[in-house]
């Protein structure tokens, strides 16, 4: 699962059990994320093999490490240690739909160094981002949400607009492929805007609040003064400015949309965790496309950004996407099963986030492969909530599926 929660959320996931909350048809968590992304697929599998009247074909269940944080158990599988013809992939979010595409992606970071000057006084400033909606970085990237990182960098440009501002430190984010919903910055003021400072950050507040009224209505940008405590250095004038130009200028959100299919994103960037270190800032983001030339223009972009920046790059985990496949015996299996037992056929989609079906694809490329799954709204947010009754129905056309294999396929 993602592990997430907000900053004021006391929970140790190494330590305690998820507080489950259940309220009419929803089971959420308190506080954090649920792990219905993708616990609910283990429940599945091990219900089926604890059960000893389930009637269903010979099974392979596979069971990999890591799948939201490089796929690399999917990576590290041997291309002969699977035997079947069909793989059913319990990894999407949407009841009645069957998914039969999905995008590959790229994991990058860009390193930009800075200098140091000693800061003396007592004008230092804290600047908070809450209350953003974040979310899925494949699946939520279409709605526009406000991406914390991206806001703080314009809190901080508008505000050198009108100050003599030095930046101190900056964090963001926590993990690639969420989008951000909380930023803290760290600045450094001159005095003789100290008593200014509070009437200039109303202005940015309501400047952006107005702007992301319809996406992210709990926006909040907190500003207060704060003690010097271990800051003793800030940024100098040169490298505040080329930071906060890098953070403007760094991609983030939808790059291109599919042409073929309506609605569908074909390529995106979100800008997910932003940190200094060792004299240089470092920014991570997830590349996501159906198409592996628009991984590499994008990442092309970054790259000249760090090089015009003075910075270097790194290429993380890669994993291909998963093609539609034109003439699938399992699909129409599927569809066949749905149809007699809901009385419609389910929608056939694609989804712009990543499934281990687009490596598993390019291991076993002879192998049949649908995912499907229940409602799961907010994954990767505190928010994340599992319909018990659409868990249910496709507990039930799982079931269905399995026992009517023999006979369709």
């Amino acid at each position: 699962m993602v592990w997430e929660k907000n900053q004021d959320t006391d929970f140790d996931f190494e330590s305690k059990g998820i507080r489950l909350v259940v309220e009419d048809d929803w089971i959420s968590a308190d506080g954090t994320t649920l792990g219905a992304d993708n616990g609910i697929a283990l429940a599945f599998f091990l219900a089926i093999l604890d059960s000893e009247d389930i009637p269903h074909p010979s099974l392979e269940i596979l069971i990999t490490s890591d799948e939201e944080s490089g796929m690399t158990g999917a990576k590290s599988l041997s291309e002969n240690s699977l035997r079947g013809k069909y793989l059913i992939n319990i990894d999407t979010e949407e009841k009645g739909a069957l998914y039969v595409s999905c995008a590959g992606g790229l994991r990058f970071t860009i390193s930009i160094p800075f200098q140091l000057i000693p800061t003396r006084g007592e004008n230092f400033f804290k600047i908070r981002i809450t209350g953003l909606q974040g979310g899925h970085s494949g699946a939520d990237i279409i709605l526009q949400r406000g991406n914390a990182i991206k806001i703080m960098g314009m809190v901080l440009k508008k505000l050198s607009y009108k100050t003599d501002m030095f930046l101190v430190d900056v964090t963001g984010g926590s993990k690639t492929n969420v989008i951000p919903r909380e930023s803290d910055a760290v600045v450094y003021i001159k005095n003789s805007y100290k008593n200014s400072i509070q009437k200039i950050m109303e202005n940015i507040n309501t400047e952006l609040k107005n702007m992301l009224t319809l996406s992210d209505p709990n926006l909040t940008i907190s500003v207060k003064k704060i003690d010097s405590g271990s800051y003793k250095s800030s940024l100098d004038k040169d490298s505040t400015k080329k930071l906060l130009d890098v953070i403007l200028l760094h991609p983030n959100g939808v790059d291109t949309m599919s042409i073929n299919i309506e609605n569908l994103v074909e390529s995106s960037l979100n800008l997910g965790k932003i940190r200094l270190e060792d004299k240089n800032i470092i920014m991570e983001s997830a590349i996501r496309s159906s198409l592996d030339q628009r991984l590499d223009v994008i990442a092309e972009r970054l790259m000249a950004l760090a090089s015009l920046s003075r910075g270097s790059f790194e290429a993380g985990s890669r994993y291909p996407a998963w093609n539609y496949k034109e003439d699938s015996e399992l699909r129409k299996h599927m569809i066949s099963v749905y149809n007699s037992l809901f009385g419609e056929n389910p929608k056939i989609k694609a989804i712009h986030a990543g499934l281990e079906c687009g490596l598993l694809g390019k291991k076993f490329p002879d192998v049949d492969m649908i995912s499907f799954g229940p409602d799961i709204k907010g994954a990767h947010t505190p928010k994340e909530k599992l319909s018990i009754s659409s868990t249910r129905k496709a507990w039930e056309f799982f079931l269905k599926v399995l026992k009517d294999s023999k006979k369709n396929l």
